[in-house]
């Protein structure tokens, strides 16, 4: 007995955590809704030197992968999790993104993939920006569009602030763009003594040794979302941020997100000002602001009775809990995939 055709192919890059992970709950949504969905996944190419041609490997990766899956499933709608899954595609279909090339590809890292980026634009049916910010980065002209965010799980409880033994988290699974060298410097002016700051997702030798530092390497998902419930703090400073997933993860587990601003997409920094704008700090390059920040997100007092988490959480689920994304999903994405 022949298998029923797929209603969505899914070509998922897969190149990062995060984009996998972003992935697999936009195919989850989609089959709580009722559509039979099938993830096809780009097999990881030999590490390239340059961004380029890592687009290029990761680019061809994906049209194998869609060219099995499109045999396989025979869907009636395909769905790129990402411009770079989308950049050689062997069928036209909708693309997810979180940011266009013409965006976070500046200069020679994108010679070849802006001018294919509008190639594919003036051919897909249907956008699937992860927040209106990132739809705003696309240049016109541009198709139609669905935006929908990454869900953040809401853990069912978080620890009270005086049971959280880590001072502050790090993340820097990328650690130029994520800006862990203006971190660092930030850190050495606020720790106190008996503090650490842990760093998570860096690749081996990328965090120097330095007192009240710890390098966690990068973490299962699940130790990670642990750690953050263990943690008063989570600070950044991007160069770029194209989303913010792990800045919405930690106000989820109950931290307090320390911030500078970045240019991109950076969805999470409306929610970030709402929440707290003493801890956004307008100048990237400014340990000491910074720093002072990360103090005053360590030291506030947190009162059960008028704790900004509790604030912060309600404001996370009524725009990325589960049930405001599978809302979106079945009442606006499919219908646009599916006719």
């Amino acid at each position: 007995m022949s298998r029923l055709p797929a209603d969505v192919l899914l070509v998922s890059l897969g190149s990062t955590a995060g984009l996998r992970r972003v992935d697999d709950a936009l195919a989850a949504s989609m089959s709580r809704a009722g559509a039979r969905v099938a993830v096809v996944r780009a097999e990881a190419p030999r590490p390239v030197r340059t961004m380029a041609l890592t687009d290029l490997a990761w680019a061809r990766a994906a049209r194998r992968a869609a060219r099995a899956g499109l045999r396989e499933h025979r869907p009636r709608a395909v769905l790129y999790g990402s411009v770079g899954a989308a950049l050689l595609w062997p069928r036209p279909g909708a693309i997810r993104l979180d940011a266009a090339m013409a965006a976070n590809r500046p200069g020679r890292h994108g010679l070849w993939q802006r001018p294919r980026e509008r190639l594919l634009l003036r051919r897909c049916p249907l956008l699937v920006p992860q927040s209106a910010e990132a739809l705003a980065e696309v240049p016109a002209p541009r198709p139609p569009a669905v935006v929908v965010p990454p869900p953040i799980a809401l853990p069912d409880a978080v620890a009270p602030w005086q049971a959280r033994e880590v001072a502050a988290v790090a993340y820097a699974a990328d650690p130029r763009k994520k800006g862990l060298d203006r971190v660092l410097p930030a850190w050495e002016l606020a720790r106190r003594p008996g503090e650490e700051l842990v760093v998570c997702g860096a690749p081996p030798g990328a965090v120097p040794a330095a007192a009240g530092v710890r390098d966690a390497g990068p973490l299962p998902r699940a130790a990670f979302l642990e750690l953050l419930g263990r943690t008063r703090a989570l600070v950044a400073a991007p160069r770029r941020e194209d989303h913010g997933l792990v800045q919405l993860e930690a106000l989820a587990a109950g931290c307090r997100v320390v911030t500078t601003v970045a240019p991109g997409a950076f969805a999470a920094l409306p929610l970030l000002r709402a929440c707290s704008p003493e801890l956004v700090v307008e100048d990237p390059d400014d340990p000491a602001g910074l720093a002072a920040a990360l103090r005053t997100a360590l030291d506030a007092p947190r009162d059960p009775a008028a704790d900004d988490a509790a604030g912060a959480r309600r404001l996370l689920d009524e725009r990325f809990g589960d049930a405001a994304v599978d809302r979106l999903v079945r009442d606006e994405l499919l219908p646009a995939l599916l006719g």
